[in-house]
């Protein structure tokens, strides 16, 4: 089958790399940090005087050029984190999709629901293996499943170079990486969809009287 019209995208690496960058970026948590020259340990005196030593002009031990000294220009732990709005975040993952649909390496699957046991799912991929690549290995698969068949997820957990997710959960960075992608056919129908919860501006809110104090009686 082709893929939905909505998954197509004109080609524009700019944005893929640009979302791939971004992704990378929030994998490590950029935590490190060097003591610069004021938090050293180390005596404040100026290590010889300033003139007629035939030295340097110098001030204390701290200095970045000694060893021991502070560092300068290093990472100080605080990560700037890099963003991308959701829309393009969306554009990207149809530019990798459509790329990679143009290479032959994305490959719709029926019936993933019915797997029973790892067995079965490695026989459907070498299937899927010997007759889309034509026998080719395939160094890293990357399964898609729908919501609905998230069970399905642990006959693949324990064969070699492939991974398994849902539909919903695919960026650019893990298609383009992902190698042959397989994805579930349940994902694109309105069942596989993952459903919405009701706004709050849907429920009738009920409105509560107050009730009236009979003479005599006291507000509390």
């Amino acid at each position: 089958m082709d893929l939905p019209k909505s998954l197509l995208e004109k080609e524009n690496l700019a944005l893929l790399a640009q979302s791939i960058r971004v992704y990378e970026n929030r994998l490590h948590k950029g935590t490190p940090k060097i003591k610069n020259r004021s938090e050293i340990n180390a005596s404040g005196a100026k290590i010889w005087r300033q003139k007629g030593t035939g030295h340097a002009r110098h001030g204390d031990v701290k200095a970045p050029i000694f060893v021991g000294g502070g560092k300068a220009h290093g990472p100080d732990g605080l990560k700037k984190t890099l963003s991308l709005p959701q829309k393009m975040r969306k554009k990207a993952l149809n530019i990798a999709l459509s790329l990679k649909s143009q290479n032959g390496e994305v490959i719709v699957a029926e019936s993933l629901s019915k797997l029973t046991r790892t067995k079965d799912a490695q026989k459907l991929l070498d299937e899927i293996i010997k007759k889309e690549l034509k026998g080719n290995k395939a160094n890293k698969i990357t399964i898609a499943l729908a919501d609905e068949n998230t069970k399905t997820r642990i006959f693949f957990r324990n064969i070699k170079s492939t991974k398994c997710l849902l539909f919903r959960q695919l960026n650019a960075y893990k298609v383009f990486y992902g190698g042959l992608i397989v994805i579930d056919k349940d994902a694109f129908s309105p069942s596989g969809a993952k459903t919405k919860s009701k706004k709050t501006s849907d429920v009738k809110k009920k409105k509560v009287q107050p009730k009236s104090l009979k003479q005599g009686e006291s507000k509390k």
